[in-house]
């Protein structure tokens, strides 16, 4: 699932995906260290086609929670 960055006052710019990690796809995720991620849901800085610029942020529970992350990381 894509969706858009927005600021404080509600204008969207940029883009993040929202993805699930589990049990068949965590191989995937390893980190420099070789470390897996833990099951949830995560979101990252990506443009529909594009690699993502970051690393994954999460886990959250639910997807809309990861969601809500990603739309408020600006804010920060």
């Amino acid at each position: 699932m894509y969706g858009q960055f927005e600021t404080e006052s509600g204008d969207e710019y940029g883009s993040f995906e929202v993805f699930r990690i589990d049990r068949s796809n965590r191989e995937n995720f390893r980190d420099d260290e070789g470390n897996l991620p833990r099951c949830g849901w995560y979101w990252w800085p990506c443009f529909p086609g594009c690699l993502p610029d970051g690393d994954p942020v999460g886990p959250f529970r639910t997807e809309r929670q990861a969601e809500r992350d990603a739309k408020e990381a600006d804010s920060r």
